[in-house]
């Protein structure tokens, strides 16, 4: 009898959370580059109605590997933005090589300097 009880509480409870409101989200813009500079890359940007928005180029550039060895690698550099919760529109810089990931944001926390 106590579990119905508040099982049947928990229920009440969920069902007078304030729902959100879901809007479609379409998209805005979209454009795609494809052969950027030498040689072939890619490219792509795109706005969607709810303010996110993406962009990203990449290209192959000669690097070396551990042995010392020419490579070719890809090298992709973009940004993208979305709005938060709380309205505020974040931004993320970003550019991913042969040695990761490295993102860049004022909201995002600074790592120490090596």
């Amino acid at each position: 009898m106590k579990m119905i009880i508040v099982l049947a509480a928990l229920v009440a409870i969920a069902s007078a959370a304030p729902q959100r409101q879901q809007q479609e989200v379409v998209v805005v813009k979209q454009i795609e580059h494809n052969n950027i500079g030498l040689p072939e890359g890619y490219g792509y940007e795109y706005e969607l109605s709810d303010g996110s928005s993406r962009q990203e180029q990449a290209q192959f550039e000669s690097a070396t590997d551990e042995e010392g060895k020419p490579v070719q690698a890809i090298v992709v550099r973009g940004q993208y933005s979305f709005v938060g919760e709380d309205g505020v529109t974040y931004t993320v810089n970003y550019t991913a090589d042969k040695d990761g990931f490295h993102p860049e944001g004022a909201h995002l926390p600074v790592g120490p300097v090596a």
